[in-house]
C-alpha cells in the first residue's frame, strides 16, 4: 500500500516538473516565430544568406521583444551545417541538436548584470582564443551590457574591434544610451520596436488554441495592453488569467483577474460629463475607490479615455486605437456627440490632475474637483472659477429639496423667465458724427486701456468689464493710462501698419503671421474703435498677441485711442463666445440697464 501512494505522488511529481510557463515554452526558435519584428529578422537573414557577417552587433529595445531569443537563433542559424532554403537552421543536424539541447561549446553568454567586473571581461577575452569544434563560429552573447563598468568597458575595447575571424559579439541592452561611444562605433546596431497590441493578440490567439484554451479578444487586448509592448509579459499575464479561467478566458474575468478598470465606468462617467450631472459623476467616482482602486490610478485611466475619445473623433486618427472592432464602434459612436474643445479641456484637466496629485493634501478633494470642472465645461456659468478649466457652478439639489424651495423663488423665476422671452430691443445706430462727438475726449482726460480677451475664461452674458466712465478706470485693479496723442489716420494706414506688424511676426509666429495676412479688420460704427470676425480658434491665437498688436498699431497712427475687437464668426456658439458687443446688445435689451447706460455716457471700450 505504501509502494502504492509513492508512485501517486511521483506521478504527481513528474506532471507537475512537467509544466513549463508559456514564456519559456513558446520562445521563438526561429526567425519566422519571432513576433513584431519582421525587418530586423529579414535584414538578419540575408546577412547570413549573403555570407556578409559583422564581427559584433548591438540589440537595443525594452524588455521582451526578442533582443536574446533572436541572439541566440541568430547563433544557431550561422553555425547550422544544412540550413534551409528560407534561411532557416535545419534544427537536426549536430550543431542544431547540440544548440537545442543547450550542449553547444561555440555559444557563450554571460549575464553583465552579475558578472560587470573588468575580471569577467578578462575571462571572455580568453575564451576567444579557442577556436570552434563544430561549426564555423564562436558566438558571445552578453546580455545586459550597459551594466558592465567603465573599467570593463575599456578593456574590452581591443578585442571586440579585431577578434579573432572565428568570433563573433552580440551585445544586448535596454538602455542604448547608458553604453559609450566607443563601444558604439564598433558595432552595428539593431533596435527591436515595441510589439503591436494587434501582433499580441494575435500570437496569444494562437497560444490559446494550442492549449486548448478558449479566449475572447477583448480579453486578449486587454492582456496585450496591460503588456505594454512586451511579449514576454503578456504570456506571463495570460498563464496567471488562464489558472483562474478554467478553460474559458472571458473579458469580465480578465479584468478582475488583472484588477484592471473596466472602461463602462469612464463610458458613464463621460455621460455625466455631458449631461453636466455632477453628482451622477461623484457617485461613479466612489463607486470606483470601493472596489479598491487607486484615485490616481482613477484618474490616469479617465485621462486614456479620453485620449482614445479624442482618437476616434476623427476618421484620420481611428486606426491608431489599439482596440477590437466591437469596442472601437462604440468609442467611435460616443465621441461622435462630443465636440474637440471638451475633450481637448478634459484632457488637460486630467493632466493637472495628475501633476497635482502627489503634492495634495486630500487627494480625494482634487479628483472630486477635477471631475466637478469637467462636468462644467459644456455648461458654462457666470460664477468664475480663477482657475483654468473653466467655471464652477453650484451642484443641483435633489428634486425633493428644489420642491420645497421652489414656492419661495417663484416669483422671481416668472418674472426672470418673461425677460428671457421678451424680444430684444434695438438700439437705433448713432450717426457718425454723434459717435465721432461722443468719443472725443477732453484733454489730459485718463481713460482705462482696452483689455484682451482671457484665453482660459470667455466673456460670459453678464459682464461690466468692458463698460467705462467718463473720469474713471473700468477696472479699478489695473492701472489707467493717459492719453495724449490723437492725431487724425485713414483706413490705408491701419491696413499697412496691420501688415507690418505680421511681418515683425514672421519668423517668430508664422501662424499668427498667415492670420494676419488672411484677416483684416473693419472700421466699427464707434470711432477709433475696429472689429476683426474670426473663427474661434483664430480668435484665441490672435487675443493671445492682442496687447502687443494695439500698442504697435497705436504707435504707427499716433493715435492711443484706436482700439481693436475680435468677434466669434460662428452663429451657433454660445454666450461663453460672445463679443463684447454682443454682450452690450444683450445688456440693452433691458430698459433699466440702457436708462443706466445713457445718464451715464457709458462706452464700450
Amino acid at each position: 500500500m505504501t509502494t502504492y501512494y509513492l508512485s501517486i505522488y511521483f506521478r504527481k511529481f513528474v506532471a507537475m516538473e512537467q509544466y513549463i510557463v508559456s514564456a519559456r515554452k513558446y520562445r521563438p526558435s526561429t526567425f519566422a516565430s519571432v513576433v513584431g519584428q519582421q525587418a530586423l529578422t529579414s535584414t538578419l537573414k540575408n546577412a547570413i544568406a549573403t555570407d556578409r557577417l559583422a564581427h559584433a552587433y548591438l540589440f537595443c529595445g525594452s524588455r521582451g521583444v526578442g533582443k536574446t531569443s533572436c541572439a541566440r537563433i541568430f547563433a544557431k542559424t550561422i553555425n547550422c551545417l544544412n540550413p534551409g532554403p528560407d534561411g532557416e537552421a535545419c534544427n537536426e543536424c549536430e550543431s542544431c541538436r547540440a544548440f537545442n539541447d543547450g550542449n553547444s561549446l561555440n555559444i557563450v553568454e554571460l549575464d553583465a548584470a552579475s558578472h560587470n567586473g573588468i575580471e569577467d571581461i578578462k575571462s571572455i577575452i580568453e575564451q576567444v582564443q579557442i577556436p570552434p569544434t563544430r561549426g564555423r563560429y564562436r558566438v558571445f552573447i552578453i546580455d545586459e551590457v550597459h551594466m558592465l563598468s567603465t573599467a570593463a568597458f575599456n578593456a574590452f575595447l581591443k578585442t571586440l574591434e579585431e577578434p579573432p575571424s572565428y568570433v563573433i559579439f552580440i551585445l544586448a541592452t535596454t538602455e542604448k544610451h547608458k553604453i559609450i561611444p566607443t563601444i558604439l562605433s564598433r558595432c552595428q546596431i539593431y533596435d527591436f520596436n515595441r510589439i503591436t497590441v494587434a501582433d499580441i493578440v494575435a500570437h496569444l490567439g494562437r497560444v490559446a488554441a494550442d492549449q486548448g484554451i478558449t479566449a475572447e479578444p477583448a480579453a486578449l487586448n486587454v492582456i496585450a495592453r496591460q503588456a505594454d509592448g512586451a511579449m514576454r509579459d503578456a504570456l506571463s499575464i495570460f498563464d496567471q488569467v488562464a489558472a483562474s479561467a478554467h478553460g474559458n478566458v472571458t473579458y469580465e474575468g480578465t479584468t478582475a483577474s488583472l484588477n484592471v478598470l473596466d472602461s463602462s465606468y469612464y463610458k458613464r462617467l463621460v455621460d455625466a460629463f455631458v449631461k453636466g450631472d455632477i453628482p451622477a459623476a461623484l457617485l461613479v467616482f466612489n463607486e470606483v475607490r470601493r472596489k479598491g482602486f487607486d484615485a490616481l490610478f482613477f484618474i490616469n485611466g479617465l485621462g486614456e479615455y479620453l485620449r482614445e475619445l479624442m482618437l476616434a473623433s476623427s476618421p484620420a486618427t481611428l486606426p491608431l486605437l489599439d482596440l477590437p472592432d466591437d469596442l472601437r464602434a462604440d468609442i467611435a459612436a460616443q465621441a461622435a456627440t462630443l465636440k474637440p474643445d471638451f475633450l481637448y479641456a478634459a484632457m488637460g484637466l486630467c493632466n493637472d490632475a495628475d501633476l497635482n496629485y502627489r503634492a495634495s493634501g486630500n487627494k480625494q478633494l482634487l479628483v472630486e474637483l477635477t471631475l466637478i470642472r469637467i462636468a462644467q465645461l459644456l455648461s458654462p456659468s457666470t460664477i468664475k472659477s480663477g482657475r483654468a478649466g473653466g467655471p464652477i457652478k453650484p451642484i443641483k439639489k435633489p428634486e425633493a429639496q428644489q420642491a420645497t424651495s421652489a414656492p419661495a423663488s417663484s416669483a422671481a423665476a416668472a418674472a426672470q423667465k418673461a425677460q428671457q422671452q421678451a424680444p430684444a430691443q434695438q438700439q437705433p445706430p448713432k450717426p457718425a458724427a454723434q459717435a465721432a462727438q461722443a468719443d472725443r475726449h477732453r484733454p489730459g482726460e485718463y481713460v482705462a486701456v482696452p483689455r484682451s480677451t482671457r484665453r482660459e475664461q470667455p466673456p460670459a452674458p453678464i459682464r461690466l468689464g468692458g463698460l467705462s466712465i467718463h473720469g474713471n478706470s473700468a477696472n479699478t485693479g489695473e492701472k489707467a493710462t493717459f492719453h495724449n496723442r490723437r492725431e487724425q489716420y485713414d483706413a490705408r494706414q491701419v491696413l499697412d501698419a496691420w501688415r507690418a506688424f505680421g511681418a515683425l511676426k514672421e519668423k517668430e509666429l508664422p501662424a499668427l503671421f498667415t492670420l494676419i495676412n488672411n484677416f483684416t479688420p473693419a472700421p466699427s460704427e464707434i470711432a477709433d474703435s475696429w472689429v476683426i470676425k474670426l473663427d474661434p480658434a483664430a480668435a484665441i491665437q490672435l487675443n493671445d498677441n492682442i496687447d502687443e498688436l494695439v500698442a504697435y498699431i497705436r504707435n504707427a497712427l499716433r493715435n492711443d485711442a484706436w482700439s481693436l475687437h475680435t468677434e466669434i464668426q460662428s452663429s451657433g456658439l454660445g454666450p461663453e463666445f460672445w463679443s463684447d458687443s454682443q454682450v452690450l446688445k444683450h445688456l440693452l435689451a433691458d430698459e433699466s440697464f440702457a436708462k443706466f447706460y445713457k445718464d451715464f455716457h457709458l462706452k464700450l471700450l
